[in-house]
């Protein structure tokens, strides 16, 4: 009997981990209908609910391919999709950014899209922003949603000042922007402060409108890092600011980019250098009446040429419905859907169709000064480099935190940047 009762478990023990194996992964199919997760980063309150009735429409369209959403974090999103890959639980539509994708694309991670996207959206998004998502020719990732980094100035402050007021059409020099902050400081008021917690995608996406590029890659497909006189400006510039004109706080320097709202609606900062979407935080938490606007950011040789790392959307290599995966993908983004999540999340959309809405062309919340520069948004300079991530973290990062600060000099972080830059990216191209 006890042989018997050993026989059962066993048997049993086995069905389990039959039953587990046929279930195990991000999707399935219950009953014949296929069942996809959708991974979502969104976490404003808009952005949360246009996502999730959008996945509500398709649901209701199509009862034999069911999505569910699924919360994720962007404070975490790098490691926790690294360990749900090697553990073979990913979801099967992933929201990153495309300054994540290289690193997964290369190891196998994530699908080659190309045999999955309908030409409709590979025709409606601009080949410059396929360049943010495309590895070795392979396209990992759809670009959606996109912000240029722009003043946000007080309003009140420029007028009384009396300052030239930059456009699209007529923007500062960066030469201009240092005089202007000078002349806007004074009384207990710095003209700028710069919030670079996480100072290097800051510093290279706006380093691109002087021409600046850092990684340069050879004819033998290796990357290199240089810094170059024309990276040196938009960085030089910030230094100078603060250790020099003292008309940029230097305590924003740690501070990310909501830390500095309070100051900026008490008055104590004429500008904050801030991403598009700030403006809607401003939106919520400025004073009664208080005055802003939206400012392009300084221009250089390149003019207002700056790098962006869009929001994407992936899919897992390992999903079995990669297609059913990318026909979401292309519902997601259709122009008016692509709208709603750019209103959403208070960015712009990449494709041009989505770009022509006339909500997004309104004066209100100055909607049309960002729409304005999305022509000029270029993929950021490290966006295919292998190694970036520890080059940014171990090398970059505190370079540059202690030049803002006046800890070293030029040369240093040069000599930082580029020697102990190029041994951690060597590791990464043998």
């Amino acid at each position: 009997m006890r042989g018997a009762r050993k026989l059962a478990t066993a048997l049993l023990a086995v069905s389990v981990l039959l039953l587990a194996g046929c279930t195990s992964g991000s999707s399935g199919h219950a009953g014949g209908r296929i069942t996809l997760e959708y991974q979502s980063l969104a976490w404003q309150e808009e952005s949360v609910a246009a996502n999730k009735q959008l996945v509500k429409e398709w649901n209701a369209a199509h009862p034999d391919v069911r999505v569910e959403y699924v919360q994720g974090s962007w404070d975490s999103v790098h490691d926790q999709l690294l360990t749900s890959f090697e553990g073979d639980e990913a979801p099967d539509i992933i929201h990153d950014a495309s300054d994540d994708l290289a690193d997964f694309a290369y190891g196998g991670y994530l699908a080659d899209l190309r045999d999955y996207l309908p030409a409709r959206l590979k025709s409606d998004i601009p080949q410059r922003s396929w360049g943010t998502t495309t590895f070795d020719g392979g396209i990992y990732g759809v670009p959606f949603l996109q912000e240029p980094r722009v003043l946000i100035a007080n309003a009140k402050l420029l007028k009384e000042s009396g300052v030239r007021i930059p456009t699209p059409d007529d923007p500062w020099t960066w030469d201009e922007f240092r005089r202007i902050t000078r002349e806007l400081s004074g009384k207990g008021r710095y003209g700028v402060a710069w919030p670079l917690k996480e100072p290097v995608s800051a510093t290279l996406n706006l380093s691109l409108s002087t021409g600046g590029q850092m990684f340069h890659r050879g004819a033998d497909g290796k990357v290199t890092i240089r810094f170059d006189a024309a990276d040196e400006v938009m960085p030089r510039t910030v230094h100078d600011q603060v250790n020099g004109d003292d008309s940029a706080s230097g305590t924003t320097l740690g501070m990310g980019g909501s830390d500095t709202l309070p100051g900026f609606f008490a008055g104590k900062y004429a500008m904050v250098p801030l991403g598009f979407s700030y403006r809607q935080q401003i939106v919520q938490q400025a004073p009664k009446g208080f005055d802003w606007r939206v400012l392009p950011a300084p221009a250089g040789a390149d003019g207002l040429t700056q790098g962006v790392s869009p929001q994407t959307l992936s899919v897992s290599a390992n999903s079995p419905h990669k297609k059913e995966a990318a026909e979401f993908i292309d519902f997601l983004l259709r122009p008016r859907n692509m709208v709603r999540l750019a209103l959403g999340d208070w960015m712009l959309p990449t494709g041009t169709q989505a770009l022509k809405d006339p909500a997004l062309h309104t004066t209100k919340d100055d909607w049309a000064a960002g729409t304005a520069l999305a022509a000029r948004l270029r993929p950021a300079p490290a966006q295919s480099v292998r190694g970036y991530a520890e080059w940014k973290d171990k090398v970059a990062t505190p370079a540059f935190q202690e030049y803002y600060s006046g800890a070293i000099g030029l040369d240093a972080l040069r000599k930082r940047l580029v020697k102990d830059g190029n041994l951690v990216l060597a590791r990464y191209q043998r």
